[in-house]
């Protein structure tokens, strides 16, 4: 839409596509996923990752090589450390999946491949940056660097898929009447869950327990990955194999040199939401 001399807006399905040219596919992918998710980086966290620098990097806060920021905060007894999530903030899709299928069927240049195929690659659903990592590792093809869980059967990977509890699985779970799985594989009837700071907090622990319970009521395995995890690639192939496992489905790499592919598919990654390589 024209608003003035030289001056235009444009959908967020559109923009997305104008601000991939040229660059790589994870980064487009995390930014898609951003778009099509139930959260958003805050506004200063655009020029570093438009740069490929790391976020947040200000004064009173170092990045950090993993999913979290480290900064201090004055207490009263003095200055203490503070670790916390990712920063991001809840709020509604700002586009769908039909719209950027649109958008790419319309950028035909050479400049936006990478938009056409991160297109392919991204789902609804992700509620954090952590859920967009995880989903984009463990389901993107093996030849881009991931783990190719996307090709299970049953829809490959669920992004907060919700499963609702039958009566013996609510009493297991002492009255929960459903769980949110981060990221469901139904084939393998596996909940990938992603453990950050706030389930570290004991509160969380116990109504973790509970829900676990009552997903394993349900006949539901439940896999926790932490923020170790999410940087050790060893780790994250034992979790697609286990799926791939359950699912009745073969793991086998059919290229080489797939380790170096899947460290640099991982820092693109991590890239496009701000964190440091690994």
């Amino acid at each position: 839409m024209r608003i003035e001399a030289d001056i235009y807006a444009t959908s967020p399905a559109m923009t997305a596509m104008l601000c991939s040219k040229n660059e790589s596919v994870a980064k487009t992918l995390m930014l898609l996923m951003e778009l099509l998710g139930t959260y958003s980086l805050p506004p200063e966290a655009t020029y570093p990752i438009a740069y490929d620098d790391t976020w947040p990097k200000a004064d009173g806060f170092e990045a950090m090589g993993d999913l979290d920021c480290q900064g201090s905060q004055l207490a009263p007894e003095g200055r203490v450390e503070a670790r916390y999530e990712q920063a991001h903030y809840k709020c509604e899709p700002a586009t769908t999946i039909e719209d950027l299928e649109a958008i790419a069927r319309f950028a035909k240049s050479s400049s936006y491949a990478s938009f056409r195929t991160a297109v392919k690659l991204a789902r609804t659903g992700s509620a954090s940056p952590a859920e967009s990592l995880m989903f984009a590792v463990l389901g993107a093809p093996m030849r881009f660097g991931g783990f190719g869980c996307c090709s299970l059967p049953m829809g490959g990977l669920l992004l907060n898929y919700r499963i609702d509890f039958d009566t013996l699985a609510v009493n297991m779970s002492s009255g929960i009447p459903y769980a949110i799985c981060d990221l469901y594989c139904p084939a393998a009837g596996i909940d990938n869950e992603y453990n950050g700071i706030g389930h570290e907090l004991q509160n969380a622990r116990i109504h973790d327990g509970n829900r676990n319970n009552g997903l394993k009521a349900m006949g539901i395995h439940v896999l926790v990955i932490n923020r170790d995890q999410m940087k050790d690639l060893v780790a994250l192939e034992a979790f697609a194999q286990t799926m791939h496992r359950l699912a009745g489905a073969r793991f086998r790499y059919r290229i080489k040199g797939y380790r170096k592919r899947q460290a640099a598919w991982l820092n693109a990654l991590r890239a496009g939401i701000g964190l440091a390589p690994v």
